[in-house]
């Protein structure tokens, strides 16, 4: 590596001290060291499928052509997998009962939870490139690096080795943070997953693209409004990655209860507020944080080595058919 890094440009030096910045607070050596033994690791699909990344890119720049929401969606899927049973793709599990009953229709994901579609797509295509390797698991990691990416967010380098789960978790996926809970709550939920202020501070900014049903709104519908209809999650700049979403929170304008309580909250000056402020101030430091936040989020009790599978279908565990 040392060898290597003497023929490169400065830029490049730069990018691979982050990275190895990245890595490090990941977990010993490539990555984080889970259930099944084996880390996570950036170069997991060097050699069984090297066009992986670029695969997924290339599906997701398509999807968004007709739907800029995508990159916001994807990235929701990827939370919603890592918080309930580890990210191991159960969120992707359609119902199949008694077996299986899908995580698709509890209150957080109902009706909001979207872009599987984009995800059966990136499948058919991983499975024609490179049949039986990439798990689903592994596809909402990269398709949430790629989504910030394509939106003007930071780059990271996703580690990889993930493998799919063969059951859903109901319990859990009820108690998936809400748009409504106090700081206090949220923390725990936070801290359940071993992160931290810092990082519940850097992912919630991943509002800072999207929409969201005018029900979960501080200010609610407006009179005759659908409680569906959608609004913006940043008026300012709701397509692009950046850190607007802190300037509305400092203006008390957040859409979300859940995002102005790090601010608003009465035990948020000693903890998530001055972090707000620092994001606010910083886009380069929100960036940094957010995508260590995210390499951390995706460590959050993967499946490797012998453990699960690689489904051959995101929505039906192998055992089931496709």
């Amino acid at each position: 590596m040392a060898a290597a890094s003497s023929r490169i440009s400065s830029p490049r030096l730069l990018l691979a001290a982050h990275c190895a910045l990245l890595l490090a607070l990941a977990g010993p050596a490539h990555g984080y060291a889970p259930s099944g033994g084996v880390a996570l690791s950036s170069a997991f699909y060097d050699e069984s499928c090297p066009s992986a990344y670029d695969v997924v890119r290339r599906v997701i720049q398509d999807a968004r052509v007709s739907d800029p929401r995508i990159p916001a969606s994807l990235i929701r899927l990827h939370f919603h997998d890592c918080f309930v049973n580890g990210c191991d793709g159960s969120l992707l599990l359609d119902d199949d009962l008694p077996a299986i009953q899908s995580e698709k229709h509890v209150p957080a994901n109902d009706k909001s939870a979207r872009g599987f579609e984009v995800v059966d797509d990136i499948k058919s295509a991983l499975e024609e490139a490179c049949p039986g390797i990439v798990s689903c698991a592994d596809i909402l990691a990269l398709a949430a690096e790629i989504s910030v990416e394509l939106a003007g967010g930071p780059r990271w380098r996703v580690l990889l080795g993930r493998r799919d789960g063969m059951t859903t978790n109901i319990a859990s996926a009820n108690n998936l943070p809400s748009p409504f809970d106090p700081l206090n709550k949220l923390q725990e939920k936070f801290r359940n997953f071993n992160l931290d202020d810092t990082d519940l501070v850097a992912l919630q900014g991943a509002h800072t693209f999207g929409k969201v049903q005018c029900q979960f709104t501080q200010e609610n519908c407006a009179a005759g409004q659908p409680e569906d209809t959608l609004e913006n999650l940043d008026r300012v700049t709701p397509n692009v990655f950046d850190n607007k979403y802190y300037g509305n929170l400092l203006h008390g304008a957040a859409q979300l209860p859940s995002d102005q309580v790090m601010l608003s909250d009465a035990v948020a000056e000693a903890t998530t507020a001055p972090i707000v402020h620092r994001f606010a101030a910083n886009q380069q430091d929100f960036f940094r944080n957010f995508a260590t936040s995210m390499v951390k989020m995706g460590n959050i009790g993967p499946l490797t080595g012998t453990d699960g599978e690689i489904r051959k279908n995101c929505r039906r565990t192998n055992s089931k058919g496709y």
